[in-house]
């Protein structure tokens, strides 16, 4: 009772003492763990040369305050940045530093991004698992007769796009009968990129193209019947000239003509004379006619179109009548000879050989 009420009769301090001191170096602990925990958060932490951090969309400014003999290039490879970017970040500062200034140095900010989700693979359809596997495990279709394809892409529930990308060709490529077809890609690492497993077409031995003999032997015949076409149209005019031509006319000055003039005095009596020609308006007969001034009735009349060299004989059959409207008129033919000379022109030069 003694000891207890002398226990009871010490201070309360005193009492409590050992207590406190037993859990003394639990809250210490706890502090220093506290201390760590802050120290341990992650912060911006800017470079020992600077004087702050400043925030500008996605980009971090570090505030570097210059000091003397630091110049524009002396920061770029300080902060391992272009000249041009700390430039642009400082309104377009050019200049000297100035000691004492603060630039800015822009850094790029990190932004925490969370990785993509893996994509849900595409179920395979039952045709395509059907199909037989290659060597790089991609799913093939050897194309049968008919199918095309959009054919081959509805058939496998794919699309004509995905077919042109695993067989390197065009949406428009046209399949050939027998012609092996990546449907789907494999999973293993050599269908990572599918090279088109397309056959090629067998060629053809290339024949050549140019023969020069063939070309020339070819060249030879069509000439030759250019030639023979060309005589026997010449041959078909002349046979329906002197068909048409009027029966009444001689053949003497054709003669004389051809055999020329073997005496002075039929030198002198052919006369040539050269001008205007024009048709006779009132002629409606079939026949090679013509007026001239001088020509007596009835002569024989050779007159050639100057223009083409076309000729026609006419016979003289009356004296062309001295009025005003042939002047300058030298000849008037009858229709049937102006056709033969072939002038689209109502009045033409000629040149008139004749004997009186």
């Amino acid at each position: 009772m003694q000891g207890g009420r002398a226990h009871r009769g010490l201070p309360i301090a005193v009492f409590c003492l050992p207590n406190c001191m037993s859990r003394f170096p639990l809250l210490s602990a706890a502090f220093v763990f506290a201390g760590f925990s802050a120290l341990a958060a992650p912060r911006p932490v800017a470079p020992p040369d600077s004087v702050g951090i400043e925030y500008r969309g996605n980009k971090m400014l570090i505030k570097h305050r210059v000091t003397p003999g630091e110049t524009l290039y002396g920061l770029a490879r300080r902060y391992k940045v272009p000249v041009e970017d700390i430039v642009e970040a400082n309104s377009g500062q050019k200049g000297a530093l100035v000691t004492g200034q603060v630039v800015l140095v822009p850094r790029n900010r990190v932004v925490l991004t969370q990785p993509a989700a893996p994509r849900a693979t595409a179920a395979v359809p039952a045709a395509t698992r059907a199909l037989p596997t290659d060597a790089r495990g991609n799913k093939v279709y050897k194309v049968e007769a008919g199918m095309t394809l959009f054919a081959i892409a509805r058939r496998f529930q794919t699309t004509p796009a995905e077919l042109a990308r695993l067989n390197g060709f065009a949406t428009t490529y046209n399949v050939r009968v027998g012609e092996t077809v990546i449907v789907a890609a494999g999973s293993g690492p050599a269908a990572a990129r599918p090279v088109a497993t397309t056959t090629p077409a067998p060629t053809r031995a290339a024949t050549p193209t140019t023969r020069p003999e063939r070309d020339e032997e070819a060249e030879k015949d069509a000439r030759e019947a250019r030639e023979k076409e060309a005589r026997e149209r010449a041959a078909r005019e002349r046979a329906r000239d002197s068909a048409m031509a009027p029966a009444v006319t001689p053949e003497a000055p054709a003669t004389e003509k051809d055999r020329g003039p073997s005496r002075a005095s039929e030198i002198v009596r052919r006369v040539s004379e050269s001008g205007l020609a024009t048709s006779i308006q009132t002629d409606a007969s079939d026949k090679y006619l013509a007026l001239h001034k001088t020509a007596p009735v009835g002569t024989i009349m050779q007159v050639r179109n100057i223009m083409n060299g076309q000729s026609v004989y006419v016979r003289v059959i009356g004296q062309l009548p001295d009025t005003g409207e042939n002047t300058n008129i030298l000849v008037r033919l009858s229709k049937k000879a102006v056709q033969r000379l072939a002038t689209p022109d109502q009045r033409f030069r000629v040149e008139t050989n004749y004997v009186p």
